[in-house]
């Protein structure tokens, strides 16, 4: 059996072990928070030659599916195809979060973000594999602080996608997508969240074209705050409109 057939037997099962840890861990003084929120989001991958290529994203995310803000994110990134299968990514985010739930936040604060990502890209016989790997270096400035706070986190995220009709997804056909991320915090300023969060997610999608595809699901979400007690439990619909430039000439 080789490495890659391997990875793909034991990583279901690592990935279950990192999200049991922090309950385990915790049980005796966790606190739940449960919420109901609507994330609307557009991403963008733009071709601009053989090798590089532009990354835009926009989401807006809203507490209570709709009504209230939540988060402001705004993402841009330099994309590198390593190889027609792996793509590095250099990138910018500038997120702004406001107080929600049963244990808000102090008042709305910002964050600036960079961030390195490798995106690898395979499959097993109808299923399209995508892995990120994505590293962030965050300044957060939290409500009434003079200074920002500096922290480190990785991802990791695992998504599938399995085409309705036929062996490949084609414009005019729909599709099924569904993932997990695990988010880990690292580095000294880290309390007591080094489990960061967990999103678990499932959608129908639909090609539109070469170029756009959308996407509407659900998204469980588990957040363990900075005091490592209180865990929100969101239950989020998500709305994702994928749409894909290529500026190359013919």
């Amino acid at each position: 059996m080789d490495f890659k057939a391997i990875l793909f037997r034991i990583l279901p099962g690592l990935i279950l072990l990192l999200e049991l840890s922090p309950p385990a861990l915790a049980q005796s003084e966790r606190v739940k928070d449960f919420n109901n929120n609507g994330w609307y989001m557009y991403f963008g991958d733009h071709k601009l030659n053989d090798r590089w290529g532009l990354h835009t994203e926009v989401q807006w995310r809203r507490h209570n599916v709709l009504k209230d803000p939540q988060q402001l994110l705004i993402r841009a990134g330099i994309n590198y195809d390593l190889t027609p299968s792996a793509m590095f990514t250099l990138g910018y985010g500038y997120i702004e979060t406001h107080p929600y739930g049963d244990f808000p936040a102090a008042g709305t604060f910002p964050e600036h973000r960079i961030y390195q990502q490798l995106q690898l890209r395979n499959s097993l016989s109808r299923v399209g594999l995508l892995h990120r790997y994505r590293l962030e270096q965050r300044w957060i400035k939290r409500a009434g602080a003079e200074t920002s706070t500096y922290l480190n986190r990785a991802r990791y995220m695992l998504k599938a996608t399995l085409p309705l009709i036929g062996t490949s997804t084609d414009a005019g056909e729909p599709f099924l997508a569904a993932y997990n991320e695990i988010f880990i915090g690292f580095g000294n300023n880290i309390q007591r969240h080094i489990f960061d969060q967990n999103r678990a997610y499932a959608a129908l999608g639909y090609k539109i074209n070469d170029a756009a595809m959308l996407e509407l699901g659900y998204l469980n979400q588990i957040v363990q705050k900075a005091n490592g007690t209180v865990f929100e439990h969101n239950h989020t619909w998500q709305v994702s409109l994928f749409y894909n430039l290529d500026f190359r000439s013919n």
